[in-house]
């Protein structure tokens, strides 16, 4: 039996992975990671870093963060406690989903994680206070290739389910996309 369901999002690349927690009455053990189940869904290469995120009011926001080629990265966010709105939006130059943007619901309670490939932006919204994210990452952090766009940029257009209560002066930093933005290149 798989620990595993994958399910393919719009977004072509983007993975909802659904945890089996196998349990009894003195608690549960989830696989969070398995390199041979989440081949299938474009996990190549080894863990190269794994962090670990606590937000403490809902309603902040955290994100849009990426990192450019050659360094570009492929992530796969968990949400140890707490819920979130997490969202990753399509960066890919030549993809037909370009600047579109996918959003699921991840908590410690629905065993649901997010698969998000390279070329994709990622961020988040607490949807609860004292939430807890796990991230494991397919190549280390480079300061050289890190970048990212304003998570409230009308272009973009996403959806926070709440109010936005706080985000990082980093994040409120990051530009608004220009008409001439090409995305990345794979």
């Amino acid at each position: 039996m798989s620990r595993f369901s994958l399910s393919v999002l719009p977004l072509a690349g983007l993975v909802a992975v659904e945890r089996h927690p196998l349990g009894d009455s003195r608690g549960f053990l989830a696989r969070l990671f398995c390199a041979e189940a989440l081949a299938s869904a474009g996990w190549k290469r080894p863990i190269a870093q794994i962090n670990h995120t606590y937000t403490a009011k809902r309603g902040t926001v955290r994100g849009l963060h990426f990192q450019r080629p050659p360094n570009a990265e492929m992530k796969l966010v968990s949400c140890l406690r707490g819920e979130v709105w997490d969202v990753a939006v399509d960066l890919r130059a030549d993809s037909p989903t370009f600047l579109q943007w996918h959003a699921e619901r991840l908590s410690a309670a629905n065993s649901r994680a997010l698969l998000i490939p390279e070329g994709f932006a990622h961020g988040f919204q607490a949807l609860s206070d004292d939430v807890e994210l796990l991230y494991c990452h397919s190549a280390a952090y480079a300061v050289e290739s890190e970048a990212g766009l304003h998570p409230l940029d009308p272009r973009l257009d996403i959806c926070w389910p709440l109010d936005v209560a706080q985000m990082s002066p980093r994040d409120v930093g990051h530009p608004l996309i220009e008409s001439g933005f090409e995305g990345v290149c794979q």
